[in-house]
């Protein structure tokens, strides 16, 4: 079975980091809420959409979704 999404993103993380799927990483390790156990683009999508102030743009999450997608 392969990961969850946001399994995949905690392997993007890098607290001094300066690209932005980084920075979302690091973002997310702190949100309580994030759906961690999904692996389901939409409910990814509306969660972030709805509820991370910390994403500057969808589109970085678009681009870690690609990836993750890639490693699948």
């Amino acid at each position: 079975m392969s990961d969850s999404f946001y399994q995949y993103l905690m392997t993007e993380r890098n607290s001094e980091g300066v690209d932005p799927i980084a920075q979302f990483a690091n973002n997310a390790f702190y949100d309580q809420a994030f759906p961690k156990q999904s692996k389901d683009f939409d409910t990814i999508s509306k969660y972030l959409e709805e509820n991370a102030p910390y994403l500057p743009s969808m589109t970085i999450f678009d681009e870690a979704w690609e990836r993750y997608q890639a490693r699948r």
